[in-house]
Formats: structure tokens, C-alpha cells, sequence
């Protein structure tokens, strides 16, 4: 019997050990745990897909597999951790294991932007899409009809119908769902701008609006002048008289343009070139903000008919052709 107790006593106080033991194992690998950095990898970004766990997350995140009863140990002091969200995150490099699943759970998702200027034309716009951080590029080789259909717009030309912004994305975006949202965005602008318009306008339809806020949006870049180059130009089409406008011509010379307009490119007929033309262009020329849309809906109420670069962007305006010579002499020939 006694030594019956004495082998029953050396194996609970080896039980006592081993439990001891795995119970310090297990409070070093939880503490750990609850301070371990994020693995290092090569890319800054981590992505959480449908259905993960946060027990997956914890072996992904870690730089050491973690045994599966210390995760949850671990989690069920953390219930807090257990609801995370799919999704594209960025963490940087001393963050820890805990901070990063804080972040999944509260969502906190990496988006990127990429500003889209106004004044630019769709091959400028394609182009910065082109080099925007992760995004996906689907538009290489398409014509601007083919992209226009897949936008859902009726007509070939998608110059002037996309809305000129700062638009976030996540990784994977395509470049097509930018265009997407700027022509939805835009289209939903013109819409609601178009029927508070001033009243007798020299324009019939909202496509001819974002034809001339295209041809102000080239002209000055200063937003107060905004509304008067407007005027200028309503006025103009209200008399039957040429826009003669520089930026139409250039628009219409294509990849002819060499940064010089000459007379002879003046002289030559294209349907942009308002100096030989009546009207509007057939198209917008650039990409419209929408102050540009609203000056050209609501133009200053004015007797202009001319203006003329002073410098820095710009412009002084005359009423009459005599008093255009005079300003075209004193701010472009100097004399």
C-alpha cells in the first residue's frame, strides 16, 4: 500500500510538472502572441478574403505557426478579435499581430486615389490610370468607342463626359470602374445642373453645355474669370459670330501640334477649328470641372465680346474690336 501511495505521488507530482510546464509553454507562447510583430513580407499590402477566421489570420499574420489551442486561448481573452472583414489593408512593419487584426475587425481598409485633372483630354486620364498603384489595367488597346459602350454612353466620343475628381479605389479596381464612376458622377452632375440653367441660353441641349464649359475650362484656369469668358463666348453665339478660339484649333490639329499655332493652321479647315466654323465644335475638347459647367449655365451678364492674356493666367476684356487691337498690343506685342 505505502508504495502504492508513494508511486501515486511521484506521478501526480509529475503531472503537477508536466501541467506546470505546459502551462508556462503556453503563457510564454500567448504573451508572444499578444505581442508579436507582423511577419515580413514583400508586399506592404495584406489581403483578407471571404470566410477567414481570425485563427487563419493569426498564422498568416505571424512570423511563427502558432499551435492551434494557444490561438484560441488567445482569442478567447480577445473576443473582440473574433469579427474581422474582408478586404485590402497596409500595416507597417513594427506593427503587431494584435494591432493588425484590430484593424481587419474595425474594417480599416486600404484605399488609394487617383486625381483625374479637369482641362486634360481621355488619352491624358488613360494614361495617369495606366500608372496608378494597383490598379488593374483592362483598357490598353481600346478604342475610345469600344470603352464609351462599355460606359454605357450612346455616342462614340467620351471626351468631356467624365466627371474630373480625386476617386479612391482598393486593390484590384479596374481602370474601366474609374471611368465608370467619373461618367456616372458626371452625368448625374448634368442632370441636375441643366434644367436651373439661365434662362435664353445660345445652347439647346446639355451636350453643348459641356461643349463650351470645355472651351472656358482650356481658357483660364483662374476661377473667378470663370463666368466672364463664359459671357464672352455666349455673347458671341447669341450674334452669330465666330468663337475663334486657339484651344478648338489645337484640339482639331491632333498630334500635328507642335506647341505653335501658326496662320496657316488658322486657315485650316477641321471641324475644331472655330476660327473657320460657326458655332460650337462638334465635341468637348477637355475634361469640364464643374465650375466650368456652371459658368457656362450661368455666365456673367456682360457686353464682351473680346479678351486677351495679360500674364499669369489672366485675361482683360474688351467690348468692342478697337479695344481688343489696343490690348493685344499692349499685353502681346508689347507696344
Amino acid at each position: 500500500m505505502k508504495r502504492l501511495i508513494k508511486w501515486l505521488g511521484r506521478l501526480f507530482l509529475l503531472a503537477v510538472l508536466v501541467i506546470g510546464g505546459l502551462a508556462i509553454y503556453s503563457y510564454q507562447e500567448w504573451q508572444q502572441l499578444e505581442n508579436a510583430p507582423i511577419a515580413d513580407t514583400d508586399s506592404p499590402l495584406f489581403v483578407v478574403a471571404r470566410g477567414e477566421t481570425s485563427s487563419v489570420l493569426i498564422n498568416r499574420l505571424s512570423e511563427q505557426s502558432v499551435p492551434l489551442y494557444v490561438k484560441k486561448l488567445w482569442l478567447r481573452f480577445h473576443p473582440e478579435l473574433a469579427n474581422v472583414r474582408q478586404g485590402t489593408y497596409k500595416f507597417e512593419p513594427d506593427t503587431s499581430v494584435r494591432e493588425a487584426l484590430q484593424a481587419i475587425v474595425a474594417g480599416d481598409t486600404y484605399r488609394l486615389q487617383v486625381t483625374l485633372v479637369e482641362g486634360l483630354r481621355l488619352s491624358d486620364w488613360r494614361e495617369k490610370l495606366a500608372k496608378a498603384e494597383y490598379l488593374e489595367t483592362t483598357l490598353q488597346g481600346q478604342s475610345e468607342a469600344a470603352i464609351a459602350k462599355q460606359l454605357g454612353l450612346e455616342q462614340s466620343k467620351l471626351e468631356g463626359w467624365l466627371l474630373p475628381e480625386t476617386y479612391s479605389y482598393t486593390p484590384g479596381d479596374t481602370d474601366l470602374s474609374i471611368l465608370q464612376r467619373a461618367y456616372d458622377d458626371m452625368v448625374e452632375f448634368i442632370e441636375q445642373a441643366w434644367p436651373e440653367r439661365q434662362d435664353n441660353l445660345p445652347i439647346n441641349t446639355p451636350y453643348e453645355a459641356l461643349i463650351l464649359a470645355s472651351i472656358i475650362e482650356k481658357e483660364t484656369g483662374i476661377a473667378e474669370e470663370r463666368p466672364l469668358i463664359a459671357s464672352v463666348f455666349v455673347n458671341r453665339l447669341r450674334v452669330s459670330m465666330r468663337l475663334q478660339t486657339d484651344p478648338t484649333v489645337i484640339y482639331g490639329m491632333g498630334e500635328d501640334y507642335d506647341g505653335n499655332i501658326r496662320k496657316k493652321d488658322l486657315q485650316t479647315h477641321t471641324p475644331y477649328n472655330t476660327y473657320m466654323i460657326d458655332g460650337l465644335p462638334p465635341s468637348p475638347i477637355a475634361m469640364s470641372s464643374k465650375e466650368a459647367i456652371l459658368a457656362t449655365l450661368h455666365p456673367k451678364d456682360s457686353n464682351y465680346y473680346y479678351f486677351v492674356a495679360m500674364g499669369e493666367g489672366r485675361h482683360y476684356f474688351s467690348k468692342s474690336l478697337n479695344e481688343h487691337n489696343n490690348a493685344v498690343r499692349r499685353y502681346i506685342l508689347k507696344r
